[in-house]
């Protein structure tokens, strides 16, 4: 009898550290995504690896340069196009590093937008009334899921904008934390 509840308790414990190990980014997922619109800068300062995360919107906002100026290189000129690419991720560096703060982490999550310098000028609201002048957040569709087992990304979809998403990834750190970071935002595309 001993031996029969001893194995119970052993698989049940199995089971839930399974179900706690799979399940802890969603908790992390949601509690990003509840602070984010909320506004708490606490709960977005211990979510969030802020280094990891601007080293992250660097490279993607120095790729959608580089992209860009690609395809403008034959408008401009060769050499203009060259000395935007050599100037670019030294602008983008120093942007990213003042813009990206706990406020402006939430008003990505509650806009689906990367974070946008005009963005930090605008005074800030108070949630409620946010909520009660008829925000977008009801207007963002969220798919979230796996990218590796270390890996978790919750993509926010504007459903005005269907073809735009900003992908919010998090990291596991340990066995049940997770961080924000990284962000990977698919460009509409002519």
């Amino acid at each position: 009898m001993k031996r029969k509840l001893w194995g119970g308790l052993a698989v049940a414990a199995v089971i839930a550290f399974v179900g706690a190990y799979a399940l802890s980014p969603v908790f992390a997922a949601h509690a990003l995504i509840q602070a984010g619109k909320t506004g708490d800068e606490a709960a977005l300062r211990r979510l969030v690896d802020f280094p990891a995360f601007r080293a992250s919107l660097k490279e993607e906002l120095n790729q959608a340069l580089a992209d860009e100026m690609r395809d403008r290189a034959g408008e401009a000129g060769d050499v203009l196009a060259g000395l935007g690419m050599m100037l670019a991720p030294s602008i983008v560096s120093g942007a990213v590093d003042t813009l990206v703060t706990p406020e402006a982490i939430g008003q990505m999550v509650r806009s689906g937008e990367p974070p946008n310098p005009a963005d930090r000028v605008r005074p800030r609201r108070d949630p409620a009334q946010r909520d009660e002048a008829g925000s977008d957040q009801d207007d963002i569709h969220q798919a979230w899921g796996y990218r590796s087992l270390d890996s978790f990304t919750v993509t926010l979809t504007r459903r005005d904008r269907p073809v735009r998403s900003l992908a919010l990834i998090l990291t596991r750190r340990g066995l049940f934390e997770w961080k924000l970071t990284g962000l990977d935002f698919q460009r509409d595309k002519p």
